[in-house]
């Protein structure tokens, strides 16, 4: 999936979503809808000091900001290398938009730290 060829949500799609993002953010919201609504997304989680390994994620779309998502990544084709997280889907659209802003610097599409975090439960 390329990011350029995303059209974006609806204003009145994206305005449920303006008071769970800040300022500068808001700028991908309407690309970060498209994305969601689509279900899926392939990137590469990128590792120090090793190549890169290959992932899919796949989630349920919510209807409302505060409905949960339930968001499935799988590392390198291997089901036994598939987590599982469930948020609340302003919270999910939000790390899209760090997806989205990383590819925008990067040309690579990983999801942040922050997500990785929360994906495998390591506490801060």
């Amino acid at each position: 999936m390329s990011f350029e060829k995303l059209q974006p949500a609806t204003p009145q799609q994206a305005s449920v979503y303006l008071p769970y993002v800040a300022g500068s953010k808001r700028n991908f919201l309407p690309y970060a809808i498209s994305l969601y609504q689509k279900g899926v997304v392939e990137g590469q989680r990128n590792i120090e000091g090793s190549d890169s390994i290959p992932f899919v994620a796949t989630w349920n779309i919510a209807r409302l900001p505060s409905d949960l998502t339930r968001c499935r990544l799988q590392f390198d084709g291997n089901a036994e290398l598939s987590y599982e997280v469930m948020m609340a889907s302003f919270e999910f659209i939000g790390f899209l938009i760090e997806i989205m802003e990383n590819y925008k610097r990067s040309r690579k599409t990983d999801f942040s730290q922050t997500f990785y975090r929360k994906l495998l439960r390591i506490e801060d």
